[in-house]
């Protein structure tokens, strides 16, 4: 897998952000991976050290609409812990 088939988005929510002073960063992960796999990928996007990564299958949510009803797509997330020494993760480069 190619790291960008890994790591699908990061999960930007007001739990995520707090995380953020922490250096702990929330992301989408693809459901295969696992932590070793999602470790190098985040090091080779970002260019920063990982300290550890916890993971988290999420299941789908059961939603209705109109007579129409079924299950969400169940998920993986990784929350990953940065080294002291590492600058950051910067999701919002260009935005003033």
């Amino acid at each position: 897998m190619v790291a960008h088939d890994i790591i699908i988005k990061p999960i930007i929510t007001e739990k995520a952000m707090s995380g953020m002073a922490m250096k702990k960063y929330t992301f989408k992960v693809a459901k295969g991976a696992n932590k070793i796999q999602i470790t190098k990928a985040i090091e080779e996007i970002f260019k920063v050290n990982v300290l550890k990564i916890n993971t988290v299958s999420v299941r789908g949510r059961f939603r209705r609409q109109g007579k129409y009803q079924g299950y969400t797509s169940s998920w993986k997330k990784a929350v990953v812990t940065l080294k002291n020494e590492s600058k950051g993760i910067e999701f919002f480069d260009g935005m003033v």
